[in-house]
């Protein structure tokens, strides 16, 4: 794999208020990378920077263009939806696909059609008939029908039902995703990406806290449930974390032994959101 995105020091103040601070950062070819925070994290702040939407301090290299210098030549290569992006209410659905084809040479019309296809809007109606859950399916079929080396998506389900929020991603993985593409994705439904994620980034008060291969997290985190007798003995092997919930206690351990926790209860993977919250609230 080869870098397509590298950072160094990166960082961006606004005023007294340090929303990126100092951050390194590589994210190679074929990644599905997971950005999470919470709000105000520097999520956003990080996501504007690497697409040029705002200056920066440090060194920035995204696809072999400085972002903020070069966007013109870089976005020819790059797809975005933001939370908050709209579409012309005016405009009809299949007046939008002719937009699109029109100013974008890597757009490719019968994949739109195809992702629609799927959904109940229909290609005749002005955007200001649809569901706001339509504006978003729309919005989408779009984006993921322009051949882009990267893909960024900031909270791209936001709006829609469990189903299609399921099916999106199904289709991300099946009809757009390949090895020469990447994919940066934040959202707060940390649970519904976990399976899709080959990268997870976690970010803090403008801080990276974390960054790791999802492989590396399985192999180093672990929870344990262990059985009444061995709390103790779990409290004294140093857990991340602990808690307690409907009288069972569980904890969560960093490169430990399996086989020795295991000794003293039921051992599984930590999810994705439960270590977001531990290192939320650690130190």
């Amino acid at each position: 794999m080869s870098n397509i995105i590298t950072a160094h020091n990166l960082g961006k103040s606004y005023g007294s208020f340090q929303a990126l601070n100092n951050i390194n950062l590589n994210i190679q070819k074929g990644q599905i990378v997971g950005i999470i925070g919470a709000n105000g994290a520097g999520k956003t702040t990080l996501l504007n920077s690497i697409l040029g939407l705002c200056s920066y301090d440090g060194d920035l290299n995204v696809l072999g263009f400085d972002p903020y210098n070069q966007r013109d030549e870089m976005m020819k290569k790059i797809c975005f939806i933001s939370d908050v992006a709209t579409l012309p209410k005016w405009i009809r659905v299949c007046e939008a696909i002719d937009f699109v084809e029109g100013v974008h040479k890597s757009f490719d019309r019968q994949k739109a059609l195809g992702f629609l296809a799927g959904t109940n809007i229909p290609l005749d109606k002005k955007i200001r008939h649809l569901s706001k859950g339509m504006i978003v399916q729309l919005h989408l079929a779009l984006i993921m029908s322009i051949d882009a080396r990267i893909l960024v998506l900031d909270e791209p389900t936001l709006g829609l039902d469990i189903i299609y929020r399921k099916k999106f991603y199904r289709q991300l993985l099946e009809d757009f995703f390949d090895e020469d593409r990447t994919i940066l994705v934040t959202t707060h439904q940390v649970d519904e990406i976990e399976n899709i994620l080959s990268e997870v980034i976690f970010i803090r008060e403008g801080n990276i806290i974390l960054s790791a291969n999802m492989d590396d997290i399985v192999d180093q985190w672990m929870v344990l449930n262990p059985a009444t007798e061995n709390i103790d003995a779990a409290r004294m092997m140093a857990p991340v974390s602990e808690q307690t919930m409907l009288g069972r206690t569980s904890f969560i351990f960093k490169d430990q032994s399996r086989d020795r926790l295991a000794q003293l209860g039921e051992v599984s993977r930590v999810s994705l959101s439960d270590l977001f919250v531990t290192l939320m609230e650690g130190d």
